[in-house]
């Protein structure tokens, strides 16, 4: 097959995302009974290597895999609390809790990127379902709050989402993004760490992060600046200026924009067209282009992550996104 294919089912009201397969794809992520099968045997595998080992690891990393496998199949722990006698199921219901509510996008993507990576695909392909391209991470996570209190969940979710970038800096194929409408925080910032970047003419793009009492991602602190100057980057990343797919294109940061109407015909023929070139030598080009920026890309995004801890645990942060969210509630 020549085309990975991504795409993020955000709805507007930031509901969990679904990757799905369209005629090109070469990805699957529905968590269907098959899938639940297979990671039920991977569980058991791992298990099964853990006994191998000379030395117990002990009850807390058998925990920890529990609580992973939880996570993985079934999402945030959603059971009622066992009861305080009921010893071995409330130390398993604690570590399936104390993960908290990893944003599932993430996780979702990162296996498809992997994936992607690794097979016979030519180039890979994100793009939204339905009128959306994404509205951004779901802000209700914040109110989600593990066991281990506030600090935990920064620091549990610092480190996914430098994760979760790395995957694009590392991604070793083309990268094509192609926004069928309005994109909203970390799918703006990740444009950056794209090859190429197509929008529908009513797509907008907006990074809302002073707003939100954060700070930038996705290395765009580096990438922007470089793409559209510091000057637009400023007024885009830290006073919230929403573009349109026009200014997109002119301030460099979107390819080339498409009409609506016509939009998907013409760039899905693009995107055929390139998933014929030798594979090879898309790449090897790739990594020509992109291997002097990886380890400065890396070091950025590291840096982006410790500030957002930060900035998660801070009263200005915590009281913006109330609002919003009691805003929102209104609507």
């Amino acid at each position: 097959m020549a085309m990975a294919y991504l795409a993020w089912r955000l709805a507007r009201r930031s509901c969990p995302s679904s990757l799905q397969v369209t005629s090109f794809p070469v990805v699957q992520l529905h968590m269907n009974r098959t899938a639940m099968r297979a990671s039920q045997k991977d569980f058991e595998n791992s298990m099964n290597q853990v006994k191998l080992l000379k030395k117990d690891p002990g009850n807390e990393v058998k925990l920890k895999l529990y609580a992973l496998y939880k996570q993985a199949t079934e999402g945030p722990c959603n059971m009622p609390k066992p009861g305080v006698f009921d010893l071995i199921n409330k130390a398993k219901w604690d570590a399936w809790n104390a993960l908290g509510s990893l944003p599932k996008m993430y996780h979702e993507i990162m296996r498809a990127l992997k994936a992607a990576s690794k097979d016979d695909s030519i180039i890979t392909v994100l793009t939204g379902n339905g009128d959306y391209y994404s509205s951004g991470n779901d802000l209700t996570n914040f109110t989600d709050i593990p066991p281990g209190g506030v600090e935990e969940k920064a620091k549990n979710n610092a480190v996914l989402l430098r994760e979760f970038v790395g995957c694009f800096i590392d991604f070793p194929k083309p990268l094509i993004a192609v926004v069928n409408g309005p994109a909203v925080g970390i799918s703006v910032t990740l444009l950056g760490l794209f090859d190429a970047v197509y929008a529908s003419d009513r797509a907008t793009f907006h990074t809302p992060f002073s707003h939100l009492g954060q700070s930038p991602e996705g290395c765009s602190s580096y990438t922007f600046p470089k793409i559209m100057s510091p000057a637009k980057a400023t007024e885009m990343l830290i006073f919230g200026k929403k573009l349109t797919a026009g200014e997109a294109c002119a301030q460099g940061l979107v390819t080339e924009v498409f009409p609506d109407s016509t939009f998907q015909k013409e760039v899905w023929t693009r995107l055929k067209a390139f998933a014929k070139l030798p594979p090879n030598a898309l790449r090897i080009s790739k990594e020509v282009i992109r291997k002097r920026e990886r380890e400065k890309l890396h070091a950025v995004n590291a840096e982006e992550c410790n500030v957002l801890q930060g900035r998660w645990l801070s009263d200005e942060c915590t009281n913006a996104v109330v609002n919003f969210l009691s805003r929102k509630s209104k609507l």
